[in-house]
Parts: C-alpha cells; sequence; structure tokens
C-alpha cells in the first residue's frame, strides 16, 4: 500500500506549526483550561490532520500511518489492562496489604524515600519493567508511606527514580535492548557504560532522598499507625503465603518469561489465594479484577490505600494511548519528526554539544511521540551519523539514548509512562517531578560527562565488541556476498 503512495514531504514551516500547535494545546490543557489530555490530543491530532491535507498530503497515507502505529498500540494496551489486574488482585490477595503492614511496622519515616527508591531498584532490576514496578511493589509502597505520613508526592518521585534505574539497567528490560539495537551496540557493553551515567545519579538520587526524609520525611502518628495495623489485621488474613505473586514475578522474570505471561500467572496466582486465603468467592475476585478492589471499612485513611487497581482503572491512560499513538504515526511516517529533527544536526560539532543535543532531541520526541520506543528509535536513528563520523564507540550513543529518552518519559503527563505511573501512584506527573531525582540527574550528568570528555570512547580506546568501523566491514561484507550471488546467478 506504501509502496504505490505518492511522495509527500511536509515544508518546515508545515511541520514547526503543527508542532508548535500541539506543545501550545497540550501546556494550556494542563496549566491554564484544565480540559483532558484526551480531547487536546484528538484536537491537536485534527490541526495536524487538516495542515497536511491542504499541504497536498494524500489522505490514505494518513489512514496508513494511522493503521501502522497498531503494531505498537495494541500489546501496550494489553500489559496497561494486566497491570490493572494484577493490582486489583494482588490487594484482594493480602500482598499489597501485607507490604504495607510490615512497611508500616519497620520502615522509619527518615529513611523510607531511600528504602522505597532501593525496593524499586531491586524490583524493576529483575523485572525489567518499569511499569510492573510501579503497578506492583511502587501501589503498595505509596499506602506505607501515606501511612507514615510521608508527601505523596515524595513518595511517588522516589518510586518512579527506582523504577527508572532498574529498567534501564536491566538486561531484560525492553528498553535495555531497544537502545543497543538501534545504536549498533552490544547489549552488555551497553549495560557497562550506564554505569558511568546511571551509577552516579542513583546515589547522588539517594543521598536526596536522605535529606528529604530527614528534613521533611513526615511525622508518623503512632495512632494513626496502631489503627491502620489493627484494621489491615482484622479485614485480612496476613501470613507469608501472600507474597507468593511478589516471589512470583520477580522468579520468571529472572527465568526470563515475557512480561505479559509472568503478569497474567501472578495475576491468576494472586486470584487463587484470594480464594483460598482471604475468603473470595470466584465471582468477587472476577469482579475486582475487572473492577478494582473497593475497601468499606469506614476508615478514610484504609480505604484510601486499597480502594483501587482493575481493568477498569486502565481505561483513561489505555485510550490515551491509542491516540497519542495514532498521533505519533502520523508525525513519523509523514515525515515531520525527520524534517524537524534533521535541522538540529547542525548542533553536533563537538562531543559535548552533539551529547547535548542527543539529550534535547530525546526529550523532544518524548514530548512530541509521547511513545518510549518511538523516542528510542527515531533519536538512535538520527543521531548515529553524528557519533559514527566522530568514530565514537555505539555504546556512548545507546547510553545517551537512554540516560534521556528512558528516564525523562516518566515525567511527561500526555507520555504512555508519565500518563500510567500517574494512574499507579494517584499523583500527577508534575507534582512527583521534582522528586523524581534520578529521572532529571542522569540526563544532566550525561551532558557534563559529554562536555569534560569523561567516559565518551573512541574506537579503540576501551575494549568492545561492537565498533562503528566493525559494522562498516560487515555492511561491506554483505554487500560484496550479495553482489557475488547476483554475478552468479547471472552466469547460470
Amino acid at each position: 500500500m506504501s509502496n504505490n503512495m505518492p511522495e509527500y514531504r511536509p515544508q518546515t514551516w508545515v511541520c514547526f506549526t503543527i508542532l508548535g500547535f500541539m506543545l501550545f494545546a497540550m501546556c494550556s490543557a494542563i496549566f491554564i483550561t484544565g480540559l483532558q489530555l484526551h480531547i487536546t490530543m484528538l484536537t491537536a491530532m485534527g490541526f495536524c490532520i487538516l495542515m497536511l491535507v491542504l499541504t497536498g498530503c494524500p489522505y490514505k497515507k494518513l489512514e496508513f500511518a494511522i493503521i501502522s502505529s497498531g503494531e505498537l498500540t495494541i500489546p501496550t494496551v494489553l500489559i496497561l489492562y494486566t497491570i490493572g489486574a494484577v493490582m486489583g488482585s494482588w490487594i484482594a490477595s493480602g500482598t499489597v496489604p501485607m507490604i504495607i503492614y510490615w512497611g508500616l511496622k519497620l520502615i522509619n519515616p527518615s529513611i523510607f524515600l531511600c528504602t522505597a527508591c532501593l525496593a524499586c531498584v531491586i524490583t524493576s532490576l529483575a523485572t525489567g519493567s518499569s511499569w510492573s514496578t510501579v503497578g506492583t511493589v511502587g501501589v503498595a509502597l505509596m499506602g506505607v508511606g501515606m501511612g507514615l505520613g510521608v508527601n505523596p508526592a515524595m513518595t511517588a518521585g522516589a518510586v518512579v527514580s527506582g523504577a527508572a534505574f532498574g529498567d534501564k539497567m536491566s538486561p531484560m528490560s525492553d528498553t535495555t535492548n531497544v537502545a543497543p539495537a538501534v545504536a549498533g551496540a552490544d547489549l552488555f557493553d551497553h549495560i557497562r557504560a550506564m554505569l558511568f551515567t546511571g551509577g552516579p545519579a542513583l546515589v547522588l538520587a539517594l543521598i536526596g532522598f536522605l535529606f528529604l526524609g530527614f528534613s521533611h520525611g513526615g511525622s508518623a502518628d503512632s495512632e494513626t499507625i496502631a489503627t491502620i495495623l489493627t484494621s489491615l489485621d482484622s479485614i485480612f488474613n496476613l501470613n507469608f503465603t501472600t507474597l507468593i505473586p511478589v516471589v512470583l514475578v520477580i522468579g520468571l522474570a529472572v527465568l526470563k518469561f515475557p512480561a505479559m505471561p509472568t503478569l497474567l500467572i501472578s495475576a491468576l496466582v494472586a486470584a487463587l489465594l484470594a480464594i483460598v486465603v482471604q475468603g473470595q468467592s470466584i465471582s468477587s475476585i472476577m469482579t475486582i479484577m475487572e473492577n478494582g478492589f473497593v475497601s468499606k471499612t469506614g476508615n478514610a485513611a484504609i480505604d484510601t490505600l486499597l480502594s483501587r487497581g482493575g481493568m477498569f482503572s486502565m481505561h483513561y491512560t489505555a485510550s490515551l494511548t491509542v491516540i497519542v499513538m495514532a498521533f505519533g504515526g502520523i508525525l513519523e511516517k509523514c515525515g515531520i519528526l525527520d524534517n524537524v529533527l534533521n535541522k538540529m544536526k547542525v548542533m553536533t560539532r563537538t562531543v559535548g554539544t552533539m551529547v547535548a543535543t542527543t539529550v534535547l532531541v530525546e526529550i523532544l520526541l518524548n514530548l512530541i511521540t509521547a511513545s518510549q520506543y518511538m523516542t528510542l528509535i527515531l533519536g538512535g536513528k538520527l543521531m548515529m551519523p553524528a557519533y559514527r563520523e566522530k568514530d565514537m564507540l555505539p555504546q556512548c550513543l545507546s547510553r545517551t539514548l537512554e540516560d534521556s529518552g528512558t528516564v525523562t518519559s516518566l515525567l511527561i503527563p500526555w507520555n504512555l509512562c508519565g500518563a500510567f505511573a500517574s494512574a499507579a501512584v494517584g499523583v500527577n506527573s508534575f507534582e512527583y517531578l521534582p522528586y523524581a531525582l534520578f529521572n532529571w540527574i542522569c540526563p544532566l550528568i550525561a551532558i557534563v560527562w559529554g562536555f569534560t570528555g569523561m567516559f565518551q570512547w573512541k574506537t579503540g580506546q576501551i575494549p568492545s565488541k561492537r565498533t562503528y568501523r566493525s559494522i562498516e566491514d560487515e555492511e561491506r561484507a554483505m554487500v560484496d556476498e550479495a553482489r557475488e550471488l547476483g554475478e552468479e546467478a547471472n552466469l547460470k
């Protein structure tokens, strides 16, 4: 279908008008009008389609762009609904209440933020998924923080920070595999390179969380905590069997099970525990997995902690996913992003400006496409020629893609990652942004290392399984082999 379409190249003024309107509309909705992101994004997409059609873009091309976006949209939506079911079943089974119970008993409010961040680091490293971490352990930690009197925005920032680091560093993470694949780097060379930016960023973030904990960590009221503990103990049968879903998720992730079956198995096991251990009926647990758990104790704190989850709780994020992915497909397939981003190539004369430009491009793509995957892929394709020209190692590019593209996606309200995290923890992205320390320290460290030249390796400076020179040799060998095969076919 796409091969028979007439070529369309949008003019630069058209591209900047479309993107400018989109960013203006989204910022106005968030800061001024208070409109829902869905209708705002649809309005921006309608404006985009109108501009493209009026300037000669075939409508068939627009249709193709929207349809092709479904390849990424459908799996994302399915994972969202699955996580919603997991959240509901984990509460009903007693898994989340068990974590909250022992968290309130054991954790000091002053070190809670640091502990929450590290707990999410470990979970996300094991599972390779920031979404799974935020939607499960993150939800439980929000409850612990609320019980300890910690500012919810601070707790959310610690959860998001830990989840982002683990997702970024785990070899089982989608983004950790996508970034080196796009940049041409070896996976483990890529992970080792990220230690030089992600490691210092995490250390600084943990120091920041310790400072926040000791200065603003909350004032735990022992009477309130005692009431919450008593209520949890009376509502749920709290024993260590309720932690089986947590162990299962981490174990299956270590065994490299895909995310979807891992989450489904966890939800089903949690549902079984809810029936056997907590006395739920089959029909009630099915309803909880669909609509979410509803706590009716009469205690406002307990009811707020536990009334959440369910597939329907993900409708907002899932529907936003469909819209933003369709819009992103139009921006990519119709050449709007290429036109704008190519204008930024002039800012790559030195290694420092090249790294800073990569960070800027990734943040801009996260703002525009609202998709972490599209951000990594498009940014990698755009910036690779500059890194090849300077004979940099591929992991320098792949690392910077993750230092900016992966971590900042969780900070943008209309980005799929930001929208999901906000829905899961119940805190607006802009509210937890100042406290998501790792997510904005990491890009800054990447830029600092770029301008100082630290850890910016060229071919031959450190051992590397892949270099751009070796990739060029492989490409030439493939061309020569294809030429030889063609000559043999002609002789026959």
